[in-house]
């Protein structure tokens, strides 16, 4: 297939979820939804499960309302109005971490609005890289596994969790790569892009890899486009078609991003050499440069600066998720790291119940006219 071929299969993908949840459940397969942001997929995967993420969606909220005060991370709310509406009908559970206050109340208001598919905690520790830190990781993954038993009927063996966190490893090697190559394909648009990163989400993993490298080799046989301006985003979620398609109008290439729900997924790999389940658990303890990871020195600033200097970026684009604490805290020492190396930074406000885009067009225009 032709690079624009595999691109095409990847937004049909991605903007079709629940075509592809049909399909995993007209094969016999039972669909286990996984909240954002580091819900240990690869325990699902290896219980012959389908882990399924869910990121919300772009839609008004009406019943959500009901559960959530207005002042809150609309992605939460999303999940939550799609699970009242049945667009997860069908799936055996759901698994919501405690990464931040919104999940936490995102959790336990699923209970009493969708109590037809059981919600599962994943309780993480903040104080992660040490030995309590790391037991206590443990636990939560010990309790994940026996509800997800309880509420599927699976059963878990970690000699088959061991060989799921090789196909986990291998997916984050292999998005890492197709970072780095889609920042020579200025040709490759911002929504073809965000459609590579949100499909991974709806597939299985080995899928999603075999996929990437197919576009990989159909990349590396192809002439790149004409250079576009490169900015770099940031962010938890940047996958609004409508804020995509300003980015492709106004001659912006995303060069490279620092969002939750793309690359900070694959920064970090699984350890060997030690039982699987520990591993997963060091990952967890090794994993940095994130808003909803605990992080006194916030590294997180000058890894985005240190990045979109090497990928040749003139400016970063934080796209912010309105009532997104974590992310509104950082953002200041974002800031402060980005003047200090004469990076210019953008600051673009969204919500999930978005309509009206022009202002965030009208600011990104000025944004591209100063940098370029």
């Amino acid at each position: 297939m032709s690079v624009q071929e595999i691109l095409k299969t990847f937004q049909d993908i991605a903007a079709n979820p629940r075509a592809q949840m049909d399909r995993c459940l007209a094969q016999g397969d039972k669909v286990v939804l996984t909240a954002p942001v580091y819900t240990p997929e690869a325990i699902i995967h290896a219980m012959g499960l389908v882990p399924f993420g869910v990121w919300g969606a772009d839609l008004t909220l009406r019943k959500s309302k009901e559960y959530f005060p207005a002042f809150i991370c609309s992605i939460m709310q999303s999940v939550l109005e799609l699970g009242i509406n049945d667009t997860y009908k069908g799936a055996s559970a759901i698994v919501i971490p405690s990464l931040c206050d919104s999940l936490k109340c995102l959790g336990e208001n699923w209970k009493y609005a969708v109590p037809s598919i059981p919600f599962i905690p994943m309780t993480y520790p903040q104080n992660r890289n040490n030995d309590v830190g790391r037991a206590f990781t443990k636990a939560g993954y010990e309790r994940v596994i026996a509800d997800l038993e309880k509420a599927t009927g699976a059963s878990f063996r970690e000699d088959r969790l061991g060989k799921s966190l090789e196909i986990y490893n291998r997916h984050n090697a292999v998005m890492r790569l197709v970072d780095k190559t889609l920042t020579a394909h200025p040709e490759v648009t911002a929504a073809q892009r965000s459609a590579v990163y949100k499909s991974a989400w709806f597939m299985r993993k080995e899928e999603h890899t075999a996929l990437v490298m197919d576009l990989l080799d159909a990349l590396n046989d192809a002439q790149p486009g004409a250079e576009k301006v490169k900015v770099m985003t940031s962010g938890i979620l940047c996958d609004s078609p409508a804020l995509l398609e300003i980015f492709d109008d106004l001659g912006f290439q995303i060069a490279c991003d620092d969002v939750a729900a793309e690359s900070r997924q694959y920064r970090t790999d699984v350890p060997k050499g030690l039982a699987p389940l520990d591993a997963l658990c060091e990952q967890f303890a090794r994993m940095n440069d994130c808003s909803v990871l605990y992080d006194v020195e916030k590294h997180r600033a000058q890894l985005i600066v240190d990045t979109a200097q090497a990928r040749g970026a003139k400016g970063v684009v934080v796209v912010l998720t309105k009532f997104c604490d974590p992310e509104e805290f950082d953002y200041p020492i974002i800031k402060k790291a980005c003047d200090a190396a004469g990076l210019p930074v953008l600051l673009v406000e969204v919500d999930r119940q978005m309509a009206n885009f022009e202002q965030a067009r009208t600011a990104l225009e000025t944004f591209r006219d100063v940098i370029s």
